[in-house]
């Protein structure tokens, strides 16, 4: 494929505009990256990546001459973000390794092409295109993108010694873009390098493992992680692959979006405790830890509940918790599809308002502090156990018999 087929992207008058000032100067730029490769397979494109032979302090110079923002997202790296249209467009100078320090690689700006690709992971991302839509392709990416083939530039080992989170990477991308059987090369480079995984911050982990979960087969590929002892390193509490695995069935039947947050409770074996220490060392967000935790948290439902028990657990859940739970259950426990499936539909419900407050029973005489909070939550239980039928009007009249029991 020597020509790219044009692409909405490409001709979008955002695009062209970049383009129009970072060639101004007469310098030559290409796409780079994701949105090459994703154009070639037909997938939807969303970052667009543009590299350029000139330096950083150039390119803001071009783009402002042509009344476009320029922000210095990372100009001792070579990396300048344009706007335009109010898109952003990641605009990066060639470069060459000068030494390798994992994240913070110490660079040297190039005119090479080719020496700026071969700093790129695999030979699929080394992909480039020219604005009228010519491929350069110095590593055979285009073949191994059409037989689903993930492979390193290069010596995998070396690569992976570079930047251990390319190890990471390497099962992301075969996820969403590989097929059995997996590259030899870097599986076992991988397995070798694995003990290195622990050195990653939390967030770099986080995020590429929940990428990885958004595939849609990830737990073929976590078992590929833990028989080939990298899962061990960085994930050791995924040990429920096969509820995961029967989760991602139930998504397809039910034709629900992948959702990681869900996907990784579904995967971690001990409950609670389990699922905060992972967000800790993860350095997940607070509401990301409190919906894994949602999530895999007593009581879990059972196709057996009838309506008023779904009613009474939805209650006490946000929708999306009642969802998760539900879905990581059903994958737990089976049963057939029509139970679980009335039992989910509860999430759509909307619980209603507990009719009375703590001041109602204070304005009756109640003395305000710990017995009062007792009080209204054995109320509160009352009303669900009766599955919400009872109104303000009944609720007040039970009130006035518990407090009259109170001081009689």
């Amino acid at each position: 494929m020597e020509y790219l087929p044009p692409q909405p992207w490409m001709s979008a008058p955002a695009t062209r505009a970049v383009v129009a000032a970072l060639t101004a100067g007469g310098a030559d730029v290409r796409f780079v990256g994701g949105c090459v490769r994703d154009s070639i397979l037909g997938r939807a494109v969303t970052d667009i990546d543009i590299a350029t032979p000139d330096a950083p302090t150039r390119v803001i110079e071009l783009l402002e001459a042509a009344g476009l923002k320029a922000v210095p997202t990372g100009i001792e790296h070579g990396t300048v973000t344009a706007v335009a249209f109010h898109r952003p467009f990641e605009i990066t100078t060639l470069r060459r390794d000068v030494e390798s320090y994992g994240r913070r690689a110490k660079v040297s700006f190039t005119d090479d092409w080719t020496a700026d690709a071969a700093r790129r992971d695999f030979t699929f991302n080394a992909l480039s295109c020219t604005p009228e839509g010519r491929l350069h392709d110095p590593f055979g990416g285009v073949v191994d993108l059409r037989t689903k083939r993930v492979r390193f530039v290069g010596d995998a080992t070396a690569r992976i010694r570079e930047d251990v989170l390319r190890l990471l990477r390497f099962f992301r991308f075969y996820a969403h873009y590989g097929a059995p059987p997996p590259d030899g090369d870097a599986l076992a480079a991988a397995r070798v390098m694995a003990p290195l995984l622990p050195k990653l911050s939390g967030e770099r982990i986080a995020a590429e493992t929940l990428k990885l979960l958004a595939a849609a087969d990830p737990a073929a590929v976590l078992v590929l992680m833990r028989d080939h002892m990298v899962l061990m390193h960085f994930l050791p509490e995924a040990d429920r692959l096969d509820r995961l695995d029967r989760l991602v069935g139930i998504e397809a039947r039910l034709g629900l979006e992948a959702e990681p947050p869900r996907r990784l409770a579904a995967v971690l074996a001990g409950g609670e405790q389990v699922a905060r220490t992972v967000a800790a060392r993860l350095r997940l967000s607070n509401a990301l830890r409190d919906r894994i935790v949602a999530a895999i948290a007593r009581p879990a439902p059972l196709a057996s509940l009838d309506g008023a028990q779904a009613r009474a657990l939805r209650y006490r859940l946000s929708a999306e918790a009642y969802r998760d739970r539900c879905l990581i259950a059903w994958a737990e426990n089976g049963a057939p599809d029509e139970a679980w499936r009335t039992i989910l539909a509860m999430a759509e419900w909307s619980p209603p308002q507990f009719p009375i407050k703590a001041q109602d029973a204070v304005d009756r005489g109640a003395t305000a502090g710990p017995g009062l909070g007792r009080l209204m939550a054995d109320l509160e239980k009352w009303w669900i156990a009766g599955d919400f039928a009872a109104d303000r009007a009944f609720c007040l009249a039970e009130l006035d018999r518990r407090l009259s029991a109170i001081s009689g």
